[in-house]
């Protein structure tokens, strides 16, 4: 396929505007909106669209621009070219690495609860920390994922708050966030020094929760997951191991969600 030099040209300054729009103003928009916590759902996706598409939209302008430069100075032209294979490259070995990463620390973390818990004799795939601070978090692996509970959550929480809890840790597993997080933070690490990447992270992060609050408010009253969230959060346990969801920010928005205050 051959393309012209004045048509790859005009292509990479839209995709170039396309790639910066996406980049600075539309994650600030986004990340300042309040509908999110709303549509956590619609949100989380538009997220994804984002990176998706401000990823794609910069690798073209690159390779466009340097196609449009060929012509006139191939050396130029085919360093410009190489530059956006580079980034793509950069992105995806970034992405592999986090993966490894994340895969290789839940091994270790799985080998260390086979030494620190029990099985729950009364819930499938659920393992009890011996432990007087209130935690609760899942373990994604496949087929071999759990829920971590301990025995200072158990003895804290009313039957129907340790539903909320188990039923919202479960919802991260079923739902699979882990694979949105991994990605998101892979973008994170690629580009530490691009503060949407951060910001990004950080909104995901939310939205997950969000999501997985969502999914326990279907058997369990508002109120009693709130305070349910209050207690993990106040021994500051970590809620879902790789969302770092006990932060004071994510909790303080799930829990005003949750109160007539909040939603009035």
């Amino acid at each position: 396929m051959i393309v012209e030099p004045g048509s790859a040209a005009v292509a990479a300054a839209v995709l170039g505007g396309v790639a910066l729009a996406l980049a600075v103003p539309v994650p600030i928009l986004l990340a300042r909106a309040s509908w999110p916590t709303g549509a956590p759902a619609r949100a989380l996706v538009l997220w994804q669209v984002i990176a998706l598409a401000g990823g794609f939209s910069m690798i073209g302008a690159i390779t466009l621009a340097g196609l449009a430069l060929v012509p006139h100075d191939t050396l130029l032209g085919g360093v410009v070219i190489g530059l956006a294979v580079g980034l793509a490259g950069h992105l995806l070995g970034h992405l592999a690495a986090t993966v490894t990463s994340v895969v290789r620390s839940r091994s270790r973390h799985r080998a260390l609860l086979e030494l620190l818990t029990s099985p729950d004799p009364d819930r499938p795939s659920t393992l009890i920390l011996d432990a007087p601070t209130p935690v609760a978090y899942c373990l994604p692996q496949g087929f071999g994922s759990v829920t971590v509970l301990s025995r200072g959550l158990l003895d804290r929480l009313s039957p129907d708050e340790l539903a909320a809890v188990i039923a919202h840790e479960r919802a991260h597993l079923t739902q699979r966030h882990d694979i949105v997080l991994v990605a998101f933070r892979a973008w994170h690490s690629a580009l530490p020094w691009f503060p949407i990447a951060a910001r990004a992270a950080e909104e995901v992060a939310v939205l997950v929760e969000l999501l997985a609050d969502d999914t326990a408010r279907r058997t369990t009253d508002d109120a009693v997951l709130a305070r349910a969230i209050a207690t993990v959060s106040s021994a500051h346990a970590t809620d879902f191991v790789d969302a770092g969801a006990a932060s004071p920010r994510i909790t303080r928005d799930r829990v005003r969600r949750l109160t007539p205050a909040a939603r009035s």
